[in-house]
């Protein structure tokens, strides 16, 4: 107990010594890549340790203890310091910094110190933004240059009203390979021009892209055309019809907008694009394979959103649809028209008989080298009963008229003319009229 009292009352500084064992010197520098550099690290007063026993790391691997290495070579400099000599650095391998640390013998660590070797930014290029359905904007820039600095580097996104407003910062950010976005969610007015820019800094240096002034309803896009359907045209072996609907997000705008198709071979990735779609939501595709799938797409651009005279931004392409076009000699019979019967009439030469049209008789007219004698139309006479007074006279030959045959009614007596017209081989049209002829005195 008394142990841990005088513990506790004299020897604070025992247990919470705050004293480094060794200093680097310069601690975490930022270099240009191509410079060279000495760092020394010294022991501390309470270190029972000699320089001559240390030596070095850089990111894990042990710096040669003389000689002319390409890194350069420890020294010790008297009894408590170290020294190393790094000779035409290279862009740091880690963004984090290089690490470079001084060790015990042992292989205890002693001290470290993180180099940030790289470029200052070189002016952002190729900024662009969007609005999707005019809610929003979003913006994405490339690096300018070769694009690494090698040591972290921040891009902020500052945007204002042209005329007024004040300075705002973009806050969520996104990189990729070479290319960097951030979007703004909300709270953008629209009918007023924005300036746009990005600026970009590091431990070497800054610099500012170029200013870019834009109406939000001059850089809308919209979400993919919806409902996308593609099908056959009959037996078409050729053709597929496309059909979609407009972007939903956009049914409360005021805008002319346009449309791309493109399709592909199931079995190749090379897309074949249609352009002349423009504003109707279905077109005919021609040209195709026979017994071929193919998948298609559409993708919107909504022109003139409220007058604006911009050529407007194509949205993402929808996702793909497949169809396959008929088989050469494929038979689909198609479905029958409203009203008609469900079979079809038969070709020449077929002997089932076709199902008659309203007012037809049961029985159809027969084809060429039928033998069946066709039952007349309604209100047409049976052509094979003589007329009262007409003899049963064979049908008269293409262009020979019809023998005069005269009937008696009460007081006048009635002329019956036929001629008959051959315009087909099998089929005659017969043209008919009556002359009256009165009794004398009436």
């Amino acid at each position: 107990m008394l142990s841990l009292v005088f513990l506790v009352l004299f020897g604070p500084h025992v247990l919470f010594s705050t004293t480094p064992v060794a200093v680097i010197e310069p601690q975490d520098p930022a270099l240009l890549i191509g410079s060279s550099l000495t760092v020394t690290c010294t022991l501390g007063a309470g270190a029972e340790l000699q320089a001559g026993a240390l030596y070095w790391t850089l990111n894990g691997r042990r710096l040669p203890p003389s000689g002319p290495a390409p890194l350069g070579s420890p020294a010790p400099l008297g009894g408590r310091t170290l020294s190393v000599t790094l000779l035409r650095l290279n862009g740091s391998q880690q963004r984090s910094g290089d690490n470079l640390v001084c060790h015990a013998g042992d292989g205890r660590v002693l001290a470290g110190s993180c180099l940030h070797v790289g470029m200052p930014p070189q002016k952002p290029v190729n900024l662009t933004c969007w609005s999707r359905n005019t809610k929003d904007l979003s913006c994405q820039w490339s690096p300018g240059g070769e694009g690494e600095t090698f040591i972290p580097t921040q891009y902020i996104l500052k945007y204002k009203l042209r005329w007024y407003g004040r300075e705002k910062e973009c806050e969520v950010y996104s990189a990729g390979q070479q290319r960097y976005s951030c979007h703004i969610p909300r709270d953008l007015a629209l009918f007023t021009p924005y300036e746009i820019w990005v600026e970009a800094a590091n431990q070497l240096g800054s610099n500012t892209s170029d200013v870019i002034s834009l109406d939000i309803l001059d850089v809308v896009t919209t979400d993919p055309p919806d409902s996308v359907a593609v099908s056959r045209v009959g037996e078409q072996e050729d053709q597929l019809r496309v059909h979609w609907a407009s972007p939903p997000a956009l049914k409360d705008f005021l805008f002319q907008a346009k449309y791309q198709i493109r399709y592909r071979l199931e079995d190749s990735e090379e897309w074949k694009v249609v352009d002349d779609v423009g504003n109707q939501t279905s077109c005919l595709l021609g040209g195709l394979w026979p017994g071929t799938v193919y998948f298609v797409q559409v993708r919107c651009n909504p022109v003139g959103i409220y007058g604006s005279r911009k050529p407007g931004i194509w949205s993402d392409w929808s996702h793909a649809t497949a169809a396959s076009t008929p088989l050469t000699g494929e038979s689909a019979a198609s479905t029958p028209l409203t009203g008609e019967s469900a079979a079809s009439t038969p070709l020449t030469g077929e002997s089932a008989a076709s199902t008659p049209l309203t007012g037809e008789s049961a029985a159809s007219t027969p084809l060429t080298g039928e033998s069946a004698a066709s039952t007349p139309l309604t209100g047409e006479s049976a052509a094979s009963t003589p007329l009262t007074g007409e003899s049963a006279a064979s049908t008269p030959l293409t262009g020979e008229p019809f023998p005069k045959t005269a009937l008696l009614f009460s007081s006048e007596i009635l002329w019956h003319y036929c001629l008959s017209v051959s315009t087909d081989p099998g089929l005659y049209v017969s043209l008919c009229w009556n002359n009256h002829i009165s009794p004398p005195g009436d």
